[in-house]
């Protein structure tokens, strides 16, 4: 059991060196290196094959349902997550390295919040390109180019969800029980 004065937020190990390995196999690590690889995929599949036109069109419409936001909303949300993910894996290589307290709280609640709301924005972008997908009609995708790309950026929006919520819970630096007895007469 941890004693009351443990420091908050693993403020007693910072100042440590960074041991690549045991940074990779941390849980949150891989999560968000999941995450990260997740929001390339969504966004690889968009862009590649989300567009497409019959053939006696010229201009292209997005597969899913021949809605533009649809389409506009996953390559939004798969660029704006890479980036997101890439600057928080960045702050956990240099977590360790800053000792105020403040500013590892700071951290941590900014991570929280974050991973809290990819977790709704993926949700809504899976029930958007899933709703959008169903009302799809056959007659404008006749060679059925795409569905395979539509479904997997469906399916990796849905897993996105529970990825990023699953950082949002287990935050290894965020000590609860020092964080209620020490932390919140600091705000």
């Amino acid at each position: 059991a941890e004693s009351r004065h443990t420091p908050a937020y693993g403020a007693g190990k910072a100042g440590g060196t960074f041991d690549p390995l045991t940074f990779i196999r941390q849980p949150q690590t891989v999560m968000r290196i999941l995450c990260w690889l997740f929001s390339i995929v969504i966004l690889g599949c968009v862009t590649n094959e989300g567009y497409i036109n019959k053939p006696e069109e010229v201009e292209e419409y997005c597969i899913f349902n021949r809605n533009q936001n649809a389409c506009n909303y996953a390559v939004a949300m798969g660029t704006l997550c890479f980036l997101c993910s890439a600057a928080f894996l960045a702050l956990d290589v240099y977590f360790p390295q800053i000792s105020a307290v403040k500013d590892r709280k700071k951290a941590v609640m900014a991570d929280i919040g974050v991973s809290a709301l990819w977790s709704l924005v993926w949700f809504v972008g899976f029930c958007f390109l899933a709703n959008q997908w169903q009302v799809s009609k056959e007659e404008d995708n006749p060679l059925n180019e795409g569905a395979d790309a539509a479904r997997a950026a469906i399916v990796f929006s849905f897993l996105s969800v529970f990825t990023w919520r699953s950082i949002q819970l287990s935050l290894p630096h965020l000590n609860l029980q020092s964080y209620w007895s020490t932390e919140m007469l600091i705000i």
